[in-house]
């Protein structure tokens, strides 16, 4: 006799794992993941200026809190994707509660190139006297570096 079954009627121990199911999820979370990538990305639409610099060296794996100024001159205080907009004593609180829980996180300000001048440096002063010792500057490479 012939089959999954023995003389006695019991059935024999299958020795093979079924990984269709396994699969599918998999393609399931890939489809997912490749849609709400692009979107992470997104925040506040700010145009930074464009310079050749080297990139920071991050010694921590810690997410740096990154503090924008767009076109308009509004403020954002950006740690996983929180972007509303805030005035200057909101972005010196809220930094200030982000360094106390985690203390000797980076601190990065992304300001549009439209942006006067001024409002750049009354945003650093504010950070410094929020407790930041350094405050980093983004920028994108000119056309042609990467």
């Amino acid at each position: 006799m012939h089959g999954p079954f023995n003389r006695m009627g019991r059935r024999k121990p299958m020795n093979e794992i079924n990984v269709v199911p396994f699969i599918d999820v998999m393609l399931v979370l890939l489809v997912i993941f490749m849609i709400t990538a692009p979107m992470l990305t997104q925040g506040v639409q700010v145009d930074l200026p464009q310079t050749p610099s080297e990139p920071i060296e991050d010694s921590e794996s810690r997410e740096p809190i990154i503090v924008s100024v767009d076109r308009d001159g509004q403020l954002f205080v950006s740690l996983g994707g929180d972007d509303t907009a805030v005035d200057l004593d909101e972005v010196a609180r809220r930094v200030q509660v982000l360094l106390e829980r985690q203390p000797g996180t980076q601190v990065l300000v992304r300001g549009d190139r439209h942006v006067a001048y001024g409002q750049i440096v009354t945003l650093m002063s504010t950070l410094q006297s929020a407790g930041v010792a350094n405050v980093g500057l983004i920028s994108e490479p000119p056309p042609g570096e990467a």
